[in-house]
């Protein structure tokens, strides 16, 4: 009984809900019942953590809270498997990725590596009007549509900021690919039940 008391102690003061120890249950918000449901799952300190959509509902504070907890544990050597719909999630948290679409695995390994697998290093977000007989260097650049949005690939940044200047954007973003551009172009970006 002491040590489960002092293990729980523990787990409150990790989860920062020591003030609220005491607190009626119903009388929590959804994300401190999120971080509850952590501590529930780890008092018996297992080896093995298993998470379905640990942080779904959580606003951007309790998101970084709970992400920084579960690096911490597995900094301390604990495995984690989690499923989420959150990519920027899965390539923070996870060594290896399976990204599942319909029931099948269709690509696994660590975010990375599936992101440079995919697609090139860099996109070009253009959010206006672009010419529809756009013409591209194929060798140089990747085209794709989707609704009002253009995105443009490219291995290198520089073909995308001479692209930026010779069609004098001025609403676009460019950035790195990520673990989401990934998942779009390995399982379709049309809306699914």
């Amino acid at each position: 009984p002491r040590e489960i008391e002092q293990r729980i102690a523990s787990l409150l003061d990790f989860a920062q809900l020591t003030d609220r120890a005491r607190t009626n249950l119903r009388e929590l918000s959804g994300g401190t019942k999120r971080r509850l449901t952590l501590i529930r799952a780890l008092i018996h300190d297992p080896e093995l953590i298993i998470l379905d959509e640990p942080t779904t509902g959580l606003d951007p504070h309790a998101r970084q809270h709970l992400w920084d907890r579960l690096g911490s544990l597995r900094a301390a050597g604990r495995t984690l498997i989690l499923t989420t719909h959150y990519m920027e999630e899965a390539e923070r948290l996870c060594d290896r990725v399976a990204i599942m679409d319909q029931g099948r695995v269709r690509t696994l390994g660590a975010p990375r590596e599936l992101v440079e697998r995919s697609l090139p290093r860099f996109v070009l977000e253009i959010r206006e009007p672009v010419a529809e007989n756009l013409s591209l260097d194929p060798t140089c650049y990747a085209l794709e549509r989707v609704g009002a949005l253009t995105l443009v690939y490219a291995s290198r940044r520089e073909p995308l900021a001479d692209l930026v200047d010779r069609l004098h954007l001025s609403r676009y973003i460019e950035r790195p690919t990520n673990l989401e551009d990934c998942f779009l172009k390995l399982t379709g970006r049309e809306l699914r039940e």
